[in-house]
Formats: C-alpha cells, structure tokens, sequence
C-alpha cells in the first residue's frame, strides 16, 4: 500500500530548544494513524509542520508525494484539518462557514453546495445551517468542523485533540463518522488524542514521541505486548514515564519569547 505520509530525519528547533527530533515513520493510504505523547512531546509541533504551519529545521516530510516546504499550495488541497482550539468564525452562520471554505479551496459553486448539504446532514446539523455558530454548543462546533475538514474532498484528515472536552455521546457520534468516511471515501485519518481508549479502538497502528523523538511504534496490541501490560493506557505510562509534564508543546513560541526578555 502507497504511503501518503512521508517522514525521514524531521528536525525542528527553537533557538536552543529542539522540540522535535529526528524522527522518521510513514502513514499509509487509508490507513488510520494515532499520534500519542505527553504535553511537550512534539506532537503539535509535527502537525503544524505537516500542514505548511511551520518550517522544519531540516529533514524530509511528503504529504500526498508533495513537500510543503517547496509545495505548500498542493500539501494545503491535499489535507483538512480539525484545530484543537475551534477556528469557526462564530459571527457567521453553518452554512456561511461551509460556503466560505469551499470558496478558498476552489470547489465550484454547484459541487460545493451539493457537497454542503450532504455534509450538514452527515453531521446532522441541517436544520441548523442558517443559525450563527456562536449559539452552538462545543459538540455541534466540532461536528460543523469535521464537515468542514472534509468539504474539499481531502486525501487526508489531520484532527489534533479532536474530541477535547465532549461527553462521551459526541465523542462515540464523531469517530462513528470519521470511521465511516475512512471507510467510504479513503480519507487517511491522522489524530493526536489524550484519550488512550480512542487511540485503542480507532487506530490501525500508533507512534508514540516523547522529548521530540518517536520511541515505539505499532498497533495497540503490539504496544501492549511489548510493555506486557493489559491497556494502552499502561502501554503508554511503561513507555513515556508517570511524571506530570508541565511545558505543553504549544507553549514553546511563549518561552522562547520569554527567554529573549530575560538576555535583555
């Protein structure tokens, strides 16, 4: 089976802080992917790099056969994504923000409103497609998200902590879908998850980074067998250490900014 997500020796560094570190797999077409780690591992990092949000420090990443160091225009038509912070503009309505999607990825007119209807009704949110998104609740945002993820017919889906937050109703409701546009469309699914029964039921296989570096790699029960223990969430504490992380990934652009006020 082709790989459609491709990653040799991928570096990224801070100033002196290297937050991602080497690391080298690759993600099969169609295949579902989870990316675990603790807060600060890396995993943010990576995805941003991925979707053209960052430049490596030096290395090697194909998404879709394209570098979105030198092609970020093809790697950005060739993903949706699912932010872990909601980017839904709230003062617009469910089908505003569909149409203004479909509008900045090019679809035309015709497929792209035969394609939001089928999305709003996918993620049952048709009756409230003339309704601002600021009266939605967390779960509706989220599903509104997915249809938008997903409008522009992507080869891949990259969803960072999609599911953050929601009972356990809207979580099952979301993977239930995602597993079935796996199924049906070929989407390749790429997820980061604190949630380790997610990661357990979703994934075909798993990576787990911790400190910028991948150190295991393989299905959950390939994981289990080799930290010999019952559950994922084991897997990953035998693996990653029970150490409370405290710098979460996403706090390297405010240490690095804080760094530069103290040299002052």
């Amino acid at each position: 089976m082709k790989n459609i997500i491709e990653v040799e020796n991928l570096v990224k560094k801070f100033d002196d802080i290297t937050a991602v570190d080497g690391i080298s797999f690759s993600v099969a077409s169609g295949e579902i992917f989870a990316f675990l780690g603790p807060n600060g591992a890396g995993k943010t990092t990576t995805i941003k790099m991925f979707t053209t949000l960052l430049q490596p420090t030096s290395g090697k990443i194909l998404i879709n056969g394209f570098n979105p160091a030198t092609n970020p225009d093809d790697v950005r038509r060739s993903f949706g994504i699912i932010f872990q912070d909601s980017s839904l503009d709230d003062e617009l309505t469910a089908f505003e923000n569909l149409e203004f999607h479909g509008v900045l990825y090019g679809v035309p007119k015709k497929i792209r409103r035969k394609r939001i209807n089928e999305m709003l009704k996918i993620v049952d949110l048709e009756k409230r497609r003339n309704d601002l998104v600021k009266e939605f609740s967390g779960g509706m945002k989220r599903r509104l998200e997915i249809a938008r993820g997903l409008l522009h017919h992507p080869k891949i889906i990259f969803l960072d902590e999609p599911t953050l937050g929601l009972d356990p109703q809207t979580r099952n409701y979301l993977w239930g879908y995602i597993r079935e546009m796996n199924k049906k469309e070929g989407i390749t699914v790429f997820f980061s998850t604190h949630y380790m029964e997610e990661a357990d039921r979703m994934s075909d296989r798993i990576a787990v980074i911790d400190n910028g570096k991948i150190i295991a790699e393989g299905t959950a029960s390939d994981l289990k067998e080799k930290t010999k223990t019952e559950t994922l969430e084991d897997a990953f504490l035998s693996l990653t250490g029970k150490q409370i992380r405290e710098e979460g990934a996403n706090n390297i652009d405010k240490l690095r900014n804080m760094r530069r006020l103290w040299r002052k």
